[in-house]
């Protein structure tokens, strides 16, 4: 008798730890979901009401795709915003003086792509003006925007980013799960779904800011299908009467407080 009582209360714990755990997962996801402000004020869109888009790239330069990106936006007449990856910077500074001298914008995604919530402020720091100096040699120019990778963020986070005079970006439009490396067709249709007035669209030019080489297998920082996916979005969205402008021109625009999408980091 005594034996049953004791394996039903154990049952019982390991589902009430259970059911706690998936709690707690549920809302550290809706913390971090790229609408929540729970941490501080981030940039998540632009204004409601301006049919206006901005496209963002995030962890290159990696040519030749940031290139042909690069040959599609030239090509539409449209600019966008690159948060790019220190040691990528360094590797290819040529790639980002052409983001610069095309008229596209420029921001800060740390210097290898680490998740900021487990830097301690130093770290923090040292990440973001280092990767702020390959973005100055290669360019002449500082930027005062960044986005967290991952979305990863929390108070700590916050903070220091704004002591050193960034604005935090993050976005509007489900993540189209692009390093998955799904056809062209279905990034543009995936982003295409959700885009408003003042949406801010995430698509991926590398891969966490690895830098593609002999010791690197070559499907790995493949964003082909991102470059062809561009085409789609700008020509479809062009067609539906929007206008694309950098997340410098947005914030002079003026922002919306936030735009609640329910999508979450990594989706």
């Amino acid at each position: 008798m005594t034996g049953r009582p004791a394996r039903a209360q154990l049952a019982r714990s390991a589902i009430l730890a259970a059911i706690a755990a998936v709690v707690a997962f549920e809302a550290y996801e809706l913390a971090e979901s790229p609408g929540s402000q729970i941490f501080g004020r981030t940039l998540v869109s632009g204004p409601k009401n301006e049919r206006v888009v901005a496209l963002t790239y995030d962890d290159g330069p990696n040519p030749p795709y940031t290139d042909g990106i690069l040959d599609v936006l030239r090509r539409e007449r449209v600019h966008a915003t690159f948060f790019v990856v220190g040691q990528a910077v360094k590797a290819y500074p040529g790639v980002v003086r052409r983001e610069v001298r095309e008229g596209n914008a420029v921001g800060n995604h740390t210097w290898s792509h680490e998740h900021l919530v487990l830097d301690d402020p130093q770290a923090l720091r040292d990440t973001l003006q280092r990767t702020d100096g390959a973005i100055f040699a290669a360019t002449g120019t500082h930027s005062r925007i960044m986005r967290p990778p991952f979305g990863g963020r929390d108070w700590l986070v916050l903070d220091e980013v704004r002591k050193l005079g960034y604005t935090p970006v993050m976005w509007s439009v489900p993540l189209a799960k692009d390093w998955e490396y799904p056809p062209a067709s279905v990034i543009a249709q995936r982003v295409l779904r959700y885009v408003g007035d003042g949406s801010i669209v995430v698509l991926h030019d590398g891969n966490r800011g690895i830098v593609c080489g002999t010791r690197v297998a070559p499907h790995v920082c493949d964003r082909s299908a991102d470059v062809e996916a561009t085409r789609l979005i700008v020509e479809t969205l062009k067609r539906e009467g929007y206008r694309f402008v950098t997340i410098p021109e947005l914030l002079e625009r003026g922002s919306a407080d936030v735009t609640r999408t329910g999508a979450r980091v990594g989706e």
